[in-house]
């Protein structure tokens, strides 16, 4: 963690974690009455999303922690909860949607946990079945092993069967989950892509086989794991490079382990492109075929993206006909063509994932009825 200043909220001055956070940051630390003054600071600077990364602020979610997450209708959505724990992220990934979501960014760690356990009890108590994960705002695992949240939450969800926990990360940091009695009811998953795509745009992560090797680690401790290919990269030779990407997936990790695979290409607001344009100067991604779509975002041309998803899908089939392959936010036109059904005639894409989780995770069976 490049951390460079900390804050601490007069509101959790008092909680057992700021002392620990402090000492293993090493750095002094300011509490402040108002954090407005620090996100003030961050706005200010001449690289507001660099600054961001240097800043924490430990503090609380004055909203509610878990959240639905924000899809929109013209595209299909999976259903997927947010648990809201922390915000921004200290690797530095061309692409990254939260340099222009968040105004300014600013990494925030939340410390009123009392309050998110009592949404997660309300959460195990509701009928059906929740998918559950923390990697939207934020990386799941960055935050270890310094805070011990994701080992907490593992345990949490271990000891119920109505809801899944999947911690999504393009980290290798797993060292300190790796013994815990989850009751595979925690995924772990990583965000895949090209090791091109890696060395040029996803500044500070892990190398693809560091995060396959951490893969097989989860597997052989017991843990349902998945992985997802968002956001692909359309470049000269993108199609063989992702081939190998699914090739060596399946040479780390047998298809039983696999709980789900996503599957989306780059898609941006359109006031990320002057940040990424002046952040990453050598960056190629902004250089494809884009167009409006239905949401705002700009995207790949459609025949582009579909060409593109049937050699990945093709190569998964291969490896495992019956892995559960579903797209993040793409039409049915899409699905028809990459796949060859859409989800309604699967009874959806949350139904379908359920499936899946129940399959793998051990949850209750009697909760798809």
């Amino acid at each position: 963690m490049p951390i460079s200043q900390l804050f601490i909220d007069a509101a959790v001055a008092g909680h057992p974690l700021v002392g620990r956070i402090q000492r293993h940051l090493g750095i002094p630390a300011r509490t402040v009455s108002d954090p407005g003054p620090v996100f003030g600071q961050v706005a200010a600077a001449a690289d507001p999303v660099q600054a961001a990364k240097e800043v924490l602020l430990l503090t609380r979610n004055r909203g509610p922690f878990i959240r639905k997450c924000p899809g929109t209708r013209c595209y299909t959505c999976c259903g997927y909860q947010i648990l809201h724990v922390a915000t921004f992220c200290v690797m530095d990934c061309s692409y990254c949607i939260l340099q222009s979501y968040f105004h300014p960014p600013l990494l925030q760690f939340f410390l009123n946990h009392d309050d998110m356990l009592r949404e997660l009890a309300q959460t195990f108590a509701r009928p059906g079945i929740s998918r559950i994960g923390t990697g939207e705002f934020t990386d799941s695992l960055i935050w270890e092993p310094w805070t011990g949240l994701s080992q907490g939450l593992v345990m949490r969800f271990a000891g119920q069967n109505r809801a899944v926990l999947e911690l999504k990360t393009k980290t290798a940091a797993i060292s300190d989950l790796l013994q815990l009695p989850h009751n595979r009811k925690t995924i772990l998953a990583w965000s895949v892509n090209t090791p091109r795509v890696i060395a040029t745009e996803e500044r500070r992560t892990a190398s693809l086989e560091a995060r396959l090797q951490a893969a097989a680690r989860a597997a052989a401790h017991g843990y349902p794991v998945a992985f997802h290919f968002d956001p692909m990269v359309i470049y000269a030779g993108c199609e063989a490079e992702y081939q190998t990407v699914v090739a060596e997936i399946f040479a780390h990790v047998a298809s039983h382990h696999i709980v789900w695979i996503s599957i989306g290409t780059f898609r941006f607001m359109p006031e990320l492109k002057p940040i990424l344009r002046q952040r990453f100067p050598d960056s190629r991604i902004l250089t494809g075929e884009f167009i409006p779509g239905l949401d705002g975002k700009l995207r790949y041309f459609k025949p582009l993206r579909i060409r593109l998803y049937q050699a990945v899908i093709r190569a998964i089939r291969e490896a495992a006909p019956d892995a559960c392959v579903y797209f993040c936010m793409e039409d049915d036109e899409v699905w028809q063509q990459s796949l060859g059904f859409v989800p309604a005639a699967r009874g959806g894409l949350p139904r379908m994932l359920d499936r899946s989780a129940v399959s793998h995770c051990e949850l209750d069976a009697g909760l798809l009825s």
